[in-house]
């Protein structure tokens, strides 16, 4: 009998032990990793740094240089040219006395090499980029009936010129010698006694003009293609004046890379036909 409940025992602690083996211990639960997030590279343009180039440029370059200033700040975004427009001697003047500027336009080398000879241009920087001539503009109904150029020495009409230190009015007077000669003696000298205004630079001439405030005026080629409405008398190429001008970059210019890039420009096949739809002569 004791032996029958010995066995008993031991079989019921047997099954109680694999019972107690057989029921799995849960694995301890583990946080799934954090992925870092990927970085997508930006692929917006920056912004270009905003730049200001400011150009002095002869009063005659106003509409040439207005249509050239326009295209050359499309093709380099950020860049805005700004103009100081006047007589040459005039922005000579202004620069020598401090005014800022990257690029100096002129209607005459005698204003450039000014700069020069004041260090305020680099020697031999400066470049011809075109060529300007003479005519004899009038109002478009003509009250004084002038034909030709002989006609400008009648007494009694109203003539208007640039001061003789404007570039072009110093080209009218070498004008007037040629016609002097060429004319008569005197000639000149009557034609002179008819100027009413001296005017400060070509632009107001022509507007003098266009106002019926004189009868005529001598101006550029290049205004009359600006002021269709005026009527011209040509001055032929052995009594003409030829104007070339000179460009070039200042030397104390804060954008000078900018300055070479707009002359560079002027000159490309893209300026000079601008300048030549305004009726100057290009250089190339």
């Amino acid at each position: 009998m004791k032996r029958l409940l010995s066995l008993t025992l031991l079989l019921s602690i047997f099954l109680t032990a694999c019972g107690a083996s057989a029921t799995p211990t849960p694995a301890p639960a583990t946080e799934a990793p954090t992925l870092a997030p990927t970085e997508v590279p930006s692929t917006a343009t920056p912004e270009p740094e905003p730049q200001t180039l400011t150009v002095f440029a002869a009063a005659s370059l106003t509409d040439a240089f207005t249509e050239i200033g326009a295209a050359f700040d499309a093709a380099n975004p950020g860049v805005t040219t700004t103009f100081n427009f006047a007589g040459s001697q005039a922005l000579r003047t202004q620069i020598e006395e401090g005014a800022p500027a990257d690029v100096f336009a002129s209607a005459s080398g005698k204003e450039m090499e000014t700069l020069v000879t004041g260090t305020f241009v680099g020697a031999d920087v400066s470049q011809v980029f075109l060529s300007n001539k003479l005519v004899v503009i009038l109002p478009a109904d003509n009250p004084a009936a002038l034909e030709k150029l002989e006609d400008l020495a009648n007494p009694g009409i109203k003539i208007v010129l640039a001061a003789e230190e404007v570039p072009v009015g110093k080209y009218a007077r070498q004008a007037l010698d040629l016609m002097d000669a060429s004319f008569g003696t005197g000639y000149k000298d009557k034609v002179l006694a008819n100027v009413v205004s001296n005017e400060d630079n070509v632009k107001q001439v022509v507007a003098k003009v266009q106002l019926g405030e004189a009868d005529a005026g001598i101006v550029y080629v290049s205004d009359v293609v600006a002021a269709p409405e005026l009527k011209p008398i040509e001055i032929p190429a052995d009594l003409n004046v030829i104007a070339k001008y000179p460009i070039a970059p200042l030397v104390k210019s804060e954008n000078a890379d900018l300055a070479a890039k707009f002359i560079e420009y002027v000159l490309s096949a893209e300026g000079q036909a601008v300048l030549a739809k305004w009726g100057f002569t290009p250089a190339k």
